[in-house]
């Protein structure tokens, strides 16, 4: 579940700035994942844990309160987007190809390699056994957006004239940003955790634990106008399977 910070506080965020336009949702980007680790016993209470795990999310999405035209016009040739007040405005006026909504596509890919320090105050001998730990990773990311970017950053308001009144229009581009292609970026992070592991044999439990993952990125190149971090954090509710060799 990605905490995805936004808001006020951190208005030129990626997230803040696609939550604000559109119709994107934190609930959106929560999905499953996949880990393994292998715990090393250090004592009967303590152990040191190596972990990996994978979360990868695709969404796509339209923009709130925008309709995109096609304008036929010289001076305004290309795709605009209008606010939805004037929703229907150049349609007595022929002088446009095509409406559309405009939209875009959100790739998030992260994938933590962690190394954690796991306490088990009762010990393994017991038939619930709590643990708690924490400790620190490298987090491999990569985000891409694909699709229509409508740009909010013109200095001037552009206006499109009618015999009537005056239309604000904003440019539409096709944008393919990527930050982290082929291998990824790499940013530092750290954990907490808590659980329980339930024995069902000699060697084998069953957990489940909540993890809080922080981290946080600045964007480059593609996203260099985003200027606050790319927050990466994120709460995680795990069941898995533990066998002791």
């Amino acid at each position: 579940m990605p905490r995805a910070q936004s808001g006020p506080a951190h208005e030129n965020s990626l997230w803040t700035i696609e939550f604000d336009n559109m119709s994107f949702t934190r609930s959106n980007f929560q999905d499953s994942s996949f880990g393994i680790a292998y715990e090393h016993f250090l004592t009967r209470q303590i152990s040191l844990v190596i972990s990996l795990e994978t979360y990868s999310k695709s969404k796509g999405g339209y923009y709130k309160d925008y309709y995109g035209y096609s304008l036929l016009r010289e001076s305004f040739r290309g795709d605009y987007a209008v606010y939805a007040d004037y929703e229907g405005c150049f349609e007595p006026l022929n002088m446009f190809e095509g409406e559309f909504t405009p939209g875009h596509r959100l790739d998030i890919s992260i994938t933590p390699l962690q190394l954690s320090l796991k306490i088990t105050p009762l010990g393994r001998r017991i038939k619930l056994i709590p643990y708690l730990g924490g400790g620190v990773g490298l987090y491999l990311w990569s985000v891409r957006l694909q699709g229509d970017l409508i740009s909010f950053d013109l200095p001037d308001v552009q206006y499109y004239e009618t015999q009537d009144y005056l239309i604000p229009v904003l440019p539409v581009y096709y944008a393919d940003a990527i930050e982290g292609e082929n291998f990824g970026r790499i940013s530092f992070g750290y954990h907490l955790f808590g659980g329980f592991m339930f024995p069902v044999g000699q060697r084998l439990t069953l957990n489940a634990e909540f993890k809080f993952n922080n981290a946080r990125a600045m964007l480059k190149k593609a996203f260099e106008g985003f200027t606050d971090p790319f927050d990466l954090s994120g709460y995680q509710i795990s069941l898995g399977i533990n066998y002791w060799f």
